[in-house]
C-alpha cells in the first residue's frame, strides 16, 4: 500500500469531534447513571399522570396517612392529599421551572459575556460592573424580592431565578470570547469583512459552546434548588403543585410525619444529582484536554 493510501485510510479512521465526544460520554459510567436517572424522572413525571389520574389537590383520605396504609402507596399529606399524585404533577412544574430558568440564565449570561469579551474596552467595563452588582447581591434574597413584587407564578419564579443566576455564565462566556477572538480563524473572518454580529454568533460562539453547554446543564439543577427554596418559603403559585410546595406545605407537620417532606426532598435530590452527573460527563466529553488523556 502506498504512503498516500495509508494517509487516506488514517484520515477515514479519524473520529469527528461530535462522535468522539459522544463516545467519551457513554464511556463515563457516572454520566450514564445520571442520564438514566434523569430520563426515568422525566418519563415518570410526564407519563405517570396519564396513568395515575388522581388530582393532587383532591382530599382523598385522612390526613397524614402513613405510606402503604389504606392502599395509598406513599401516604397522604397534612390535608389528606395523595402524595403520589403530588409528586407526579409537581415534578412537571419543578422541571419546567428549572428548564425555563436555565434558558433565561444562559441567554442573559451568553449575551452579556459575548459582548463584553468581544468588544472589550468601555463595553466590557460597563457590562462587568453590572455583572459585579448582581454578584454581590444575595441571590435567594433578590429572587424573593422579585417574586413578591409580582404575583407568584411559574413564569415569575423562572424569571426571578434566571435574573439572579446569570453572572457565572456571563464571566465564563467573556473568558472564552477573550481567548478565542485572538485566534487565526477569527482574524481571517475579519479580513474578509465579516460583520461583528456574524463573528460573534457564527464564528466565536460555536467554538466557545462546550463549556457553555456544561454550564447550561448545571444551571438546571441550580434552578430546581432555587424553586424548591422559594416554594419552601411560601413564594409559589398556590394553584400549581410542585415538589418545593409539597415540602413547604407539610413543613409544620414534619415532627409528626416524615413522609410528606422526605419523598419530595428525595425527588429533588435525585434530580439535581442526575443533572450534576450529566454535567460532569459533558465536561469530560467536550473538553479536548480531557479527551486526549
Amino acid at each position: 500500500m502506498s504512503d498516500a493510501a495509508r494517509e487516506f485510510e488514517q484520515e477515514l479512521r479519524v473520529e469527528s469531534p461530535a462522535r468522539e465526544a459522544w463516545r467519551m460520554f457513554i464511556s463515563n459510567n457516572s454520566a450514564i447513571v445520571g442520564l438514566a436517572i434523569f430520563t426515568l424522572i422525566i418519563l415518570t413525571t410526564f407519563v405517570g399522570p396519564l396513568v395515575y389520574t388522581v388530582d393532587p389537590f383532591e382530599l382523598v383520605w385522612a390526613p397524614l396517612t402513613p405510606p402503604g396504609e389504606e392502599g395509598w402507596l406513599l401516604g397522604t399529606d397534612y390535608l389528606g392529599r395523595d402524595l403520589v399524585a403530588g409528586l407526579l404533577i409537581g415534578g412537571q412544574s419543578t422541571l419546567a421551572v428549572g428548564a425555563a430558568a436555565a434558558v433565561i440564565t444562559i441567554t442573559i449570561g451568553i449575551t452579556v459575556g459575548a459582548l463584553a469579551g468581544y468588544y472589550r474596552g468601555w463595553v466590557d467595563e460597563a457590562l462587568m460592573r453590572v455583572t459585579e452588582f448582581f454578584q454581590v447581591l444575595p441571590p435567594l434574597l433578590l429572587a424573593m424580592v422579585l417574586v413578591m413584587l409580582f404575583e407568584p407564578s411559574l413564569t415569575t419564579i423562572a424569571f426571578a431565578i434566571g435574573i439572579v443566576s446569570w453572572t457565572s455564565a456571563a464571566r465564563l462566556t467573556r473568558a472564552e470570547f477573550m481567548r478565542i477572538r485572538e485566534l487565526e480563524y477569527v482574524k481571517a473572518a475579519r479580513s474578509i469583512s465579516a460583520s461583528n454580529a456574524r463573528i460573534i454568533w457564527r464564528v466565536i460562539l460555536p467554538n466557545a459552546a462546550p463549556p457553555l453547554i456544561v454550564s447550561a446543564a448545571l444551571s438546571v439543577g441550580t434552578a430546581i434548588l432555587f424553586e424548591a427554596g422559594l416554594s419552601f418559603l411560601g413564594l409559589s403559585d398556590a394553584n400549581v403543585m410542585s415538589w418545593g410546595k409539597l415540602i413547604g406545605d407539610n413543613r409544620p407537620a414534619i415532627l409528626a410525619a416524615w413522609w410528606p417532606v422526605t419523598f419530595p426532598g428525595v425527588a429533588i435530590f435525585l434530580t439535581v444529582l442526575a443533572v450534576s452527573l450529566i454535567g460532569d460527563g459533558l465536561n469530560d466529553a467536550l473538553n479536548p484536554k480531557l479527551r486526549r488523556r
